[in-house]
């Protein structure tokens, strides 16, 4: 069983096609028997990640520090939830637990972990594929400035080419796990 760490937005106020968005992408691993592993919300396009990954019979393991377990935000209804004290530790055991990254749209949050999980594959701290699902141009200011960071010497081709890019679900599984 392969499981791909989920990095996405959880907030609840945004634009439904996010939502069918994560939907769909936890259908998709779902329907190709992968595990999620994400942050253990409930709201926003984790929950409905998570959700639509459960309700195609699908398993999901989070990962939530008590804080915010506290603050009512962690998902009930999970395969397994992981407790843990701090951020750091929710990463690194999210790392752990995973075979594969991608990322969704979402805020502040999701680029940390993503560019902290793409910055250890960098580093060689692991060798695990990460991807980043571009719906709908949403990171494309993202992707111009990364491209601008290689120009200018601070990033190496060879690291900035470690994130699969793609602007479909399903293609973003196949380059990361192979087709199914």
């Amino acid at each position: 069983m392969k499981r791909i760490c989920l990095y996405c937005g959880s907030s609840p106020r945004v634009n439904n096609g996010y939502l069918d968005l994560a939907r769909d992408f936890g259908t998709a691993l779902a329907s190709r028997g992968l595990d999620l592993v994400y942050g253990g919300g409930r709201t926003g396009l984790m929950g409905a990640a998570a959700d639509a990954v459960l309700a195609a019979g699908g398993r999901v393991i989070g990962v939530i520090p008590n804080a915010l377990a506290e603050m009512e935000v962690a998902h009930a209804g999970l395969t397994e939830l992981h407790r843990v004290d701090t951020m750091h530790e929710r990463k690194a055991m999210m790392a752990d637990l995973s075979d594969g990254f991608a990322a969704l749209p979402g805020g502040l949050g999701t680029l940390d972990e993503w560019f902290e999980i793409w910055t250890w594959a960098q580093l060689g701290f692991h060798h695990k594929p990460i991807g980043l699902l571009n719906f709908e141009g949403f990171f494309d200011p993202l992707l111009t400035f990364l491209d601008h960071l290689v120009a200018e010497g601070f990033v190496r081709p060879e690291h900035r080419a470690m994130t699969v890019v793609e602007r479909d679900v399903e293609a973003l599984i196949d380059r990361l796990f192979g087709e199914p």
